[in-house]
């Protein structure tokens, strides 16, 4: 199993726009061959020292059986429409892949 962590950076103005894009391609997600886990999050004010906050962050946690899994997911006809969807309210997009240690 794999652990993913995506950041999304949203333009000023349009996370709500884009949250709702975002979640109406859920679904289609979880219906993918090794999706354990798909969820969008926002950053929760805690005033814990470290924690950085940005109200323009969509951190998408998910889980998946495999990088092969991982690597179908990306290229998914659904992906491909949602990409078409959000490409003119994205930033700035970054992953980190991981396993357990």
């Amino acid at each position: 199993m794999i652990n993913v962590i995506a950041s999304i950076e949203i333009k000023e103005g349009k996370l709500a726009e884009f949250i709702e894009i975002f979640k109406a391609n859920i679904p289609n997600v979880f219906k993918e061959q090794g999706c354990i886990d798909y969820m969008p999050t926002i950053d929760v004010p805690t005033g814990l020292p470290p924690q950085e906050l940005n109200s323009n962050v969509v951190t998408i946690i998910e889980k998946w059986n495999s990088v092969g899994d991982l690597q179908s997911h990306l290229s998914a006809p659904h992906m491909v429409a949602y990409q078409k969807k959000v490409r003119n309210i994205v930033e700035k997009v970054s992953i980190k892949v991981l396993k357990e240690a």
